[in-house]
């Protein structure tokens, strides 16, 4: 159900933004505070079209990246346990601290290799949000960001994508960052959940079409 931010809220959702964007001062481009904003405001545009808790989702948003396994070492408990413990500090009700908390530990690509017991709507709204910002420009920018950041070659014909890998392979491959377009990012539209996210989706997949068009002609020296 749809709820109104009341004042206490508001203060824990102020404090939440000075916390993230301290924590997150140093962070990879693809994954700042900027991204955290981006996030936090798609969210908020699905919460209100979906019905969603705004509250719930405003911080999970906000939350979701405060410290993502893949610069600690592959430590998925890591990004859930520190927002639980800054969460604890605004004496939020635990049954709001446990929603945010498992939100945050169910909502990456990788979880999806896995089972889950665990969904709600707020879930749904800030996954989708998250993954709008992995297509389309924003999302062309960050993967080649990141792909720059971990030394990933941009392109290799003879390296292939591979389109069915474990978690384990997922989260230490060091594949050249074209084929991330065929192992994640062209996946993404259709694994939107809610109806927004899924109308979302669409222009930014297209982008990501069009790009890999150009791109090869590019490579092949055709344009």
């Amino acid at each position: 159900m749809l709820t109104t931010i009341n004042r206490g809220q508001l203060k824990i959702i102020e404090a939440t933004i000075d916390y993230v964007q301290q924590e997150l001062t140093f962070a990879e481009g693809g994954h700042d505070w900027w991204h955290i904003y981006r996030v936090w405001k798609n969210a908020s545009k699905i919460a209100t079209e979906e019905g969603a808790d705004e509250f719930i989702v405003q911080i999970a948003a906000l939350l979701h990246d405060i410290a993502d396994s893949k610069f600690y070492g592959g430590d998925e408990n890591i990004g859930p346990n520190k927002a639980t413990t800054f969460l604890k500090t605004m004496n939020l009700d635990s049954a709001s601290i446990a929603h945010i908390e498992a939100i945050i530990r169910n909502m990456s690509f990788k979880n999806t290799f896995e089972d889950s017991s665990f969904n709600s709507i707020e879930l749904d709204v800030v996954r989708d949000a998250d993954r709008l910002d992995a297509i389309g420009a924003i999302g062309i920018a960050r993967t080649f960001n990141y792909g720059g950041h971990k030394g990933f070659e941009i392109y290799n014909p003879d390296i292939k994508p591979k389109l069915k890998m474990t978690k384990d392979e997922y989260k230490t491959s060091n594949a050249p960052t074209i084929n991330h377009f065929y192992e994640k990012l062209l996946l993404l539209k259709n694994m939107m959940t809610t109806n927004t996210g899924k109308r979302l989706a669409k222009g930014r997949h297209k982008t990501m079409e069009n790009y890999l068009k150009q791109f090869y002609k590019e490579w092949d020296g055709k344009v």
